[in-house]
């Protein structure tokens, strides 16, 4: 069934945002073929997952490509269904649900179970949708530690940690690197001076001294103790605008990065699908890679997807960039015979979580506070020294309200500002003589644990293929440091406590402890604690490493054993550690971008060549304009990059795009042209005064009147005279015209103009076309320091043509 051309509307609403975002995948699949368009290229770098990170990946690869060698297709298996994190917009109740074992059927409007499991508390599942987790996710994105990466291959813990490194551009896009101008105030301040002092006086043993913890925050405000900001919450938003006349983004999903490049790749191919170099299909579900071996390698050639096969051209990569279960199924359904397929699913990792609710008096905290509603967020690194001098390493999330009774008029200040979801009902029972404390302790579990992976299940799925089946098992290292992850929030609770007798919060009542008392005594720590499988941040199954024989992937994200399959996301991780996964997967992600489509290598045009087009900067050309005309004769059309050249799209009148350096008096200019068809029009104007110049209503037309053009046309349009065809000087009388054929349309010819006195020859593959002798005094003047001339690129409406490889040398 073909896609809609235009927005649909369904009995509530018209789906302007979804039209405008995504493509079918017949149009992706049309825009793509050759035998409709012979200038369409495949999409060479497909992405399976259109969630946090492979969003995050095709967003950067868009702008990465400076040269538009590439083009992007996002296959995500659910629709459209948010513009932007659920905490941006008003309360809508589609939070991930409870979790369960077996596919309970779409829940909330968007969550799904695709696997079935033996944790006992099971799983909420993946958000089916563009975006996917990232637009419900808590916010906290702390950086890994050097130690919580030891086990990671050097060369990429180099580049995350480097400066400006890749660690350093993901906190800068989600927005952990500025400080947290929503949460501030007289109780932030209060509950942070508690939060140092008790670390520093040694009451939270388990605590990473200050000192051993990077500042995440760059150029903070200055404060005495600069130590204290290293217990701002690095939560994933921004409040602030960046610079001037940028807005806030609020709390990081992948969703508008994605808006804004679909919308990019849309204007800059100017509607034409074509040249359009990003796509992203909705309800696409990747059911299985189609593979052909190579020696010891296997070559995706194809995508088995739930509407259609998907073609992987020869020189086309995949990535896989699904949840981390849903990642490690495709590729053990996918690569059944890769050399270490044993691997594929191992080495599963999971968060310990917890959870300590306390209400604490306001004799706890300084006096003189404000009584108006205030929230505060803070963070506290724990690491926990095992019997084998071994370190496992946990946090705490505290997240505080209080000094204002909240009534129904706050709630929705307090689900934006509240960062952990979970608990935003807590919140509610503040008042101006009490506070509510948060303590969610999140623990990193041990890797390559036998007893945790991901298998291929006998249940099949709704297209026939294996489920999988996820175990989770805490080791009693696990155990160890989940207890010791506890005793930190019950020494964290008795510091902000102050002494004073306080408040736990048990089975949806308050129970009363005793000043200096532990939470424990009321809330043990089996009560406490969150199922393994629910704090959606699973990692490790298809993780990277230097050794085949001990990991999945490589340090650059491909599969080790089939070169053009690549892995985003947390499957990646060696070890988890205990932060997120959302920081350390961006900035995975940036950095295989990086890896995919690396920096351009600009043109270098011969000795005693200068280049006027480097293959990916425009700056210095322009276009002319059109006004003062009917709508039938107002467009120009425009040249884009296409693949490191410039390429015209067409308009409905003639366009010169113009090259802003004068060029000098003499000079032998060489380029190289295409044409995608036969008919293909073109030219290339040479000593021509600046288009602006002349008052003219089309400025283009300044080049035909004042310089002159070497003609690309083979048919000489409109009567085949030689003075209309390829290589003459158009138009003109006084030339000795030679015929030469250019090449079959879709081949690149060359050209060389020899610009010298009011002599011009033109060379077409090495061959003389044409030398014209100009006697007009009004035409082709050569460049003087007051009157400068250019050259130019002729865009003929109705054609399509190429050009590349321009460069020139001054003569005497």
């Amino acid at each position: 069934m073909a896609t809609s051309s235009t927005t649909q509307t369904t009995d509530f609403s018209r789906d302007v945002m979804g039209r405008y975002i995504c493509n079918g995948l017949d149009e992706a699949v049309k825009s793509a073929d050759k035998n409709i368009r012979p200038d369409a290229r495949p999409f060479d770098i497909i992405i399976i997952g259109g969630g946090s990170f492979g969003g995050t990946l095709a967003q950067h690869l868009l702008y990465n490509d400076k040269t538009h060698s590439h083009r992007i297709l996002v296959l995500e298996g659910g629709p459209f269904l948010l513009p932007e994190h659920v905490q941006n917009l008003p309360m809508l109740g589609i939070g991930p649900p409870g979790p369960a074992v077996t596919d309970p059927g779409l829940r909330n409007e968007v969550w799904g179970l695709p696997w079935q499991t033996d944790v006992g508390g099971g799983f909420p599942g993946l958000a089916y949708c563009i975006g996917g987790r990232s637009l419900f996710f808590g916010g906290w994105s702390p950086e890994l530690l050097e130690a919580e990466t030891n086990k990671w291959p050097a060369a990429v813990t180099t580049d995350l940690r480097k400066p400006n490194g890749y660690f350093f551009q993901a906190s800068q896009q989600i927005g952990t690197s500025e400080t947290n101008d929503f949460i501030q105030g007289a109780l932030h301040e209060a509950l942070r001076k508690m939060l140092f002092n008790g670390v520093n006086g040694g009451k939270i043993p388990e605590a990473v001294p200050l000192a051993e913890i990077p500042l995440h925050l760059i150029n903070p405000p200055s404060i005495p103790q600069m130590d204290m900001y290293k217990l701002e919450a690095p939560l994933a938003v921004q409040a602030g605008e960046p610079r001037s006349g940028f807005f806030p983004f609020n709390k990081f999903s992948s969703v508008p990065i994605m808006t804004e490049a679909s919308r990019a790749a849309q204007a800059e191919a100017g509607g034409d699908d074509v040249k359009k170099r990003l796509m992203i299909v909705p309800n696409c579900h990747a059911k299985r890679l189609i593979t052909m071996q190579e020696g010891d390698n296997w070559r995706v050639v194809s995508i088995d997807t739930s509407l259609d096969f998907v073609p992987v051209p020869a020189d086309g990569k995949v990535v896989i960039a699904l949840g981390t279960i849903e990642s490690a199924r495709l590729a053990m359904i996918s690569f059944p015979n890769l050399k270490n397929a044993s691997l594929l699913g191992k080495n599963l990792m999971a968060h310990l979580r917890s959870n300590l609710t306390i209400r604490i008096p306001r004799a706890s905290l300084p006096a003189g506070l404000p009584n108006e509603l205030q929230a505060s967020a803070l963070f506290l690194k724990g690491r926990h020294k095992h019997a084998d001098n071994s370190l496992s390493f946990h946090h705490i999330q505290i997240t505080a309200a209080g000094l204002d009774r909240p009534t129904t008029d706050t709630e929705p200040e307090l689900f934006k500002k509240v960062p952990s979801l979970d608990f935003f009902t807590p919140f509610l029972t503040a008042n101006d003589d009490q506070v509510v404390i948060t303590l969610r302790g999140i623990g990193e579990m041990e890797s390559q644990n036998p007893n945790s992976r991901v298998a291929l299940a006998s249940a099949l799925d709704e297209f026939g293929l294996p489920r999988a089946f996820v175990s989770i098992n805490p080791t009693d290292k696990d155990k160890a440091l989940w207890d010791a992850m506890d005793k930190t929030a019950d020494d964290a609770a008795l510091v902000f406590a102050n002494g004073q007798p306080y408040e736990v919060l048990v089975d949806g009542a308050y129970q009363k402890v005793a000043a200096n008392q532990l939470a424990s005594s009321v809330a043990p720590f089996a009560k406490r604690r969150d199922g393994l499988g629910t704090t959606h941040h699973e990692c490790g199954t298809l993780a990277m490493g230097d050794d085949t024989a001990k990991s999945v992937t490589n340090t650059d994200a491909h599969l080790h054993f089939s070169p053009n399959t690549y892995v985003a996301g947390p499957a990646l991780f060696p070890t988890i550690g205990s932060p997120n996964p959302m920081l350390t997967g961006v900035a995975l992600a940036r950095r295989m971008g990086d890896s995919i489509v690396p920096a351009p290598t600009p043109f270098a045009p011969e000795a005693g060549f200068t280049s006027l087009f480097n293959s990916f900067d425009m700056s210095k050309w322009s276009m002319s304009k059109i006004k003062n005309q009917p709508p039938e004769k107002s467009n120009p059309g425009s040249f884009i990059i296409v693949d490191g050249t410039l390429e015209y799209t067409t308009g409905n009148d003639l366009g010169l795009l113009w090259h802003t350096d004068p060029m000098p008096p003499n000079y032998v200019l060489r380029l190289q042209w295409l044409r995608w068809d036969d008919r293909g029009n073109s030219g290339v104007f040479v000593r021509f005064p600046n288009p602006n110049s002349k008052g003219y209503n089309n400025t283009a037309y300044v080049g035909v009147d004042f310089g002159f053009e070497v003609q690309i046309d083979e048919f000489g349009a409109p009567d085949g005279a030689p003075k209309h065809t390829t290589g003459a000087i158009y138009n003109e009388d006084n030339q000795t015209f030679t015929r030469q054929q250019a090449k079959p349309a879709g081949q690149w010819n060359d050209f060389e103009i020899r610009v010298e006195g009011q002599t011009y020859t033109v060379l077409l593959n090495g061959q003389q076309t044409t030398k014209f002798t100009n006697t007009n005094p009004n035409r082709g003047l050569p460049s003087a320091p007051n009157a400068p001339s250019y050259i130019g690129l002729q865009g003929h409406f109705g054609s399509r043509v190429a050009f590349r490889n321009i460069r020139f040398k001054q003569l005497p």
